[in-house]
């Protein structure tokens, strides 16, 4: 399969921000964040502009795919979620939250805020499409990083990668879909004190936890994801029917991740100085890690 999927570059929308690929059958659509950072340095974060462009991506692919189901032409669709730099996902923009709330602009975290909760929910909905979505998590998935993972039917991670909630070293809470999504699979109490702890585990940890679907060697994430897909090939019916049971038995629902995310932004217009420090250190080691120096000595 690797070496059927290509690039549809003529007819797929161009993201400043996204890569998007779909395969030659028109039934697989790879999605990785972070292009950007492929010709200038950055953060491998959930910048606004990357916000957006998942949101344009999702909703573009969505209307296709619904058009095809209803003219009989669609089986079992896949979205894969995935990263073109060194780490899936380091989380939500710090450096947007700490200025949003030194100005008091509520209105602008609220905003931000709910468009993550949009995305994250149309990859746990697959896209109101009938689709299934895969997260290949190949490097640290962090904060909303793990959050946008655990929002998706099928979370397959490479070994050794790090995953995990460290908002509670500024003293916030994961709040774009991470209790919801966790509680769908491990126990509530063991939820919250993997949101409480802020500790970093390995992909091979919350493997055994039951948190990562499948777990892949080193450099072999995309042929797991092909196997995913293919067994998902043999049994159509019955997966696309599994989606919509788990909808009805286990729903998280749009209106309630929005209620959680509006405690989130509350709870994040309190943060006090010591806690924006914090942030802000954390910013700097993202610029770093992803070779802008002089972002990290601002």
């Amino acid at each position: 399969m690797a070496t059927a999927i290509i690039e549809k570059l003529a007819s797929a929308p161009r993201h400043a921000t996204l890569r998007s690929s779909t395969s030659a059958n028109g039934s697989v659509h790879w999605c990785h964040m972070h292009a950007d950072l492929d010709t200038q340095p950055g953060r491998a974060c959930f910048k606004p502009a990357l916000i957006g462009d998942i949101l344009h991506y999702q909703a573009t692919l969505a209307d296709r795919l619904r058009r095809e189901r209803a003219q009989g032409e669609s089986g079992l669709q896949h979205v894969v979620l995935a990263s073109c730099c060194d780490a899936f996902n380091l989380g939500g923009d710090l450096e947007y939250f700490c200025n949003a709330i030194r100005r008091q602009d509520r209105a602008a975290l609220l905003d931000y805020a709910r468009q993550c909760v949009r995305g994250v929910h149309a990859f746990h909905s697959g896209l109101d499409a009938g689709a299934h979505s895969i997260a290949l998590v190949q490097g640290d998935a962090l904060g909303g990083g793990f959050e946008a993972a655990l929002s998706c039917h099928t979370i397959v991670a490479e070994e050794g990668v790090g995953m995990g909630l460290p908002e509670v070293l500024f003293d916030l809470f994961p709040g774009m879909g991470a209790y919801s999504f966790l509680c769908k699979r491990i126990a509530p109490h063991q939820a919250e004190r993997l949101m409480l702890s802020g500790d970093i585990h390995s992909s091979d940890e919350l493997h055994k936890l039951g948190l990562v679907d499948v777990l892949a060697p080193r450099g072999q994430g995309v042929q797991a994801v092909e196997d995913v897909i293919r067994s998902n090939r043999r049994i159509p019916n019955a997966r696309s029917a599994m989606h919509r049971v788990r909808a009805m038995a286990q729903p998280v629902t749009l209106e309630e991740m929005m209620a959680i995310t509006t405690i989130w932004v509350d709870t994040a217009m309190q943060l006090g100085e010591k806690s924006l420090r914090t942030m802000e250190r954390l910013v700097r080691a993202q610029y770093r890690r992803h070779g802008d120096h002089a972002a990290a000595q601002a």
